[in-house]
């Protein structure tokens, strides 16, 4: 191909044949073009990271929402393919050449609009306040609608043309790419980095991080400032959401990183019209980073939490497929005799395909979500894509037409303010020092060393980070999902951690509640060590024969401080119905409780009543999530049910 850019790029753009994709990377002052053959993959194992002969290629993957499938997860299935583009020549070139280089006239669109009305989408999101949060289903979730609109353009054209206007007027943004493949285009300024993995020459394995962001705080006329920026940062449910996609994306770094993964930040992401909050979590991994990819498929910021659970709302609510859409862009490089992994969130992205555009926009739905505020969210979220791409003026930042606010740009390093820098900073005094510091310098407890620990998954991978803190007590630990341990698994087992999950423990409907109460009761009945949590603590609690009832208000990435036992702990909560006495009761004596051979059970409970924790001979339960982030005190507590459980 011609050396010359313009040539270049422009022969790129006139064979219809060629797959290529242009990327520039964070703080980058040059674009990489990839070109090569495309081939399309079932699954990610089958991802071609090497020749027949062996030799290593570098391979661009764009991962559909629908491999979620390969994890178990429900989804819609679009047959969008797992499309790799095997990488036979790169070139890096400054992104001034490139800008000079690429088309810049208006790509015409017509019929364009979203494909769910205002009014639709707000039902949708009350329906799902309602009928999922409201039912203990998760503690948020994500659900989208598209903007679509035909492009009276080639699409390669419209590719590089929108490719040119995100390089010259987006910043902060993570990748800013194209993905241009015959029959598909993918366009976008992603600012999240979903999974990295990267080789630092160790033998502990590549260095693993994700890149949690929540929070969207949309710049005013003039642009962000201290003070309005300052107003966002204490918003509540903003911080909430932010701690809740920690959670998540924690449970899926105690999964891939042996060390379980410690948390940096806050940090802030400034871009050009968005501004948002973000944590860095790393740990290490010696596993292949197609696994890694697998593991971690997909994010919780536009899937919801927890992720199994939040996939099954995602197809009961959303009305067509996401193809893309929360999907991730996975560039596999050789390096030191594996393969580097960089997989930004395929987020702030256009496709066109059979000559439509779609603009895929989400909300995220908390407890206390307002429907015509999550709509308003999804508008400013198209608008930021096509305004950024030049597809509608850039001072419009509603697809409804009404110019809410001039674009503006962010000064430079916000976070470099004082109270700003001091607001971010806060927010750690609230979260558990145990994923901020280092853990290889938490000692194990001397009575747990070597106990041998059973930990049931009920479909909340909080599992993995409650395994991690029970290896850093001291125990070994196994974990086994609800359906698959068997009843001589549970028998073995020293210690059984009956785990969280979604759902309503009064569901009788529901196996994975029915085959919960079977293992509590097995370890009940012979007085077996046993450490019930979250919905296991629900369960537990009918066993005894204490009330559940739904709270008021759900309890979904709420931190409260409790008395556990005559000490106070700040623990995080993510629980849609409670266990509830009648205040004051403190004890049930046998002739009170109806499993009468576990002895008295001790009560630790709200003033109202709501029952927090529950111990007696041989067993401890706890409501709260003792892992969480939001669980300042939780290491220690854990420690005390444990060793209470075990004496």
């Amino acid at each position: 191909m011609p050396d010359n850019p313009a040539n270049f790029l422009a022969a790129l753009a006139a064979d219809p044949r060629q797959s290529f994709a242009l990327i520039a990377r964070d703080g980058a002052a040059t674009v990489e073009v990839l070109t090569g053959p495309i081939t399309d993959v079932e699954r990610l194992a089958d991802i071609p990271l090497n020749g027949a002969d062996g030799t290593p290629h570098e391979v661009l993957a764009m991962v559909p929402f629908r491999q979620v499938a390969e994890r178990g997860f429900e989804a819609h299935d679009d047959d969008a393919p797992l499309r790799c583009l095997i990488v036979d020549e790169r070139r890096t070139l400054p992104a001034e050449d490139v800008l000079r280089a690429l088309p810049h006239d208006e790509i015409p669109l017509r019929d364009a609009g979203f494909d769910i009305d205002d009014d639709r989408y707000a039902e949708i999101v009350r329906t799902v306040i309602r009928d999922e949060i409201g039912r203990g289903e998760g503690a948020n979730f994500v659900i989208r609608r598209d903007y679509t609109a035909d492009v009276e353009a080639d699409p390669r054209v419209a590719a590089l043309t929108w490719f040119r206007a995100l390089l010259e007027h987006e910043r902060g943004a993570y990748w800013t790419f194209a993905v241009v493949t015959p029959d598909h285009v993918a366009v976008g300024a992603s600012p999240e980095a979903h999974v990295t993995a990267t080789s630092d020459g160790s033998a502990d394995g590549r260095v693993v991080e994700m890149n949690p962001i929540s929070g969207t705080f949309r710049h005013p006329a003039g642009g962000a400032t201290p003070e309005t920026l300052s107003a966002f940062l204490r918003d509540t449910k903003e911080t909430e959401e932010l701690f809740m996609v920690v959670d998540e994306e924690l449970k899926m770094m105690s999964a891939v990183c042996s060390d379980g993964g410690r948390i940096t930040g806050p940090h802030l992401k400034e871009m050009s019209r968005l501004t948002h909050t973000e944590y860095v979590l790393r740990g290490r991994s010696h596993l292949d980073p197609r696994d890694i990819l697998r593991e971690t498929m997909f994010a919780p910021t536009v899937t919801g939490s927890p992720m199994q659970n939040a996939c099954a709302v995602i197809r009961r609510h959303e009305e067509k497929p996401r193809g893309y859409y929360s999907g991730v862009a996975a560039l596999f490089t050789p390096r030191d005799g594996g393969h580097d992994l960089d997989a930004p969130i395929l987020i702030r992205t256009a496709y066109i395909e059979d000559g439509r555009l779609r603009v895929p926009a989400g909300a995220t739905l908390v407890r206390h979500s307002d429907p015509y505020g999550e709509v308003s969210e999804t508008h400013g979220k198209a608008a930021g894509v096509l305004g950024a791409i030049g597809a509608i003026p850039r001072a419009v930042t509603s697809v409804a037409g009404v110019d809410e606010d001039a674009p503006g740009s962010a000064p430079a390093r916000l976070a470099d303010d004082p109270e700003i820098a001091e607001l971010l900073a806060s927010r750690n005094a609230r979260l558990a020092r145990f994923w901020l510091d280092d853990q290889s310098h938490h000692a194990p407890a001397a009575s747990l060393a070597g106990r041998r620990a059973l930990v049931i998954d009920a479909e909340d991978r909080f599992t993995t980070m409650l395994a991690h803190q029970l290896r850093r007590l001291g125990l070994d630990v196994e974990i086994a999902l609800w359906n698959e341990a068997s009843d001589s698994d549970v028998d073995a087992a020293e210690i059984v951690v009956a785990g969280p999950g979604p759902g309503d423990p009064l569901d009788d409907a529901n196996p994975r509640v029915r085959r919960l109460r079977e293992i509590v009761a097995r370890r009940l009945d012979v007085r077996a060590p046993l450490l019930a949590v979250c919905l296991s603590h629900q369960v537990l609690a009918t066993r005894l024969g204490i009330a559940i009832s739904p709270l008021d208000s759900p309890h979904q990435g709420l931190q409260l401080t409790v008395d556990v036992y005559g000490e106070p702990a700040a623990i995080g909560f993510y629980n849609t119905f409670t266990a509830r006495v009648q205040p004051g009761v403190g004890r049930l004596t046998p002739s009170e409780n109806r499993c009468g051979a576990v002895g008295d059970v001790e009560i630790a409970a709200s003033e109202t009543g709501d029952v927090y924790a529950l111990r007696g001979a041989g067993f401890a339960s706890v409501q709260g999530h003792l892992e969480s982030i939001l669980s300042r005190d939780g290491i220690r507590t854990l420690e005390r049910l444990v060793t209470h459980a075990l004496d």
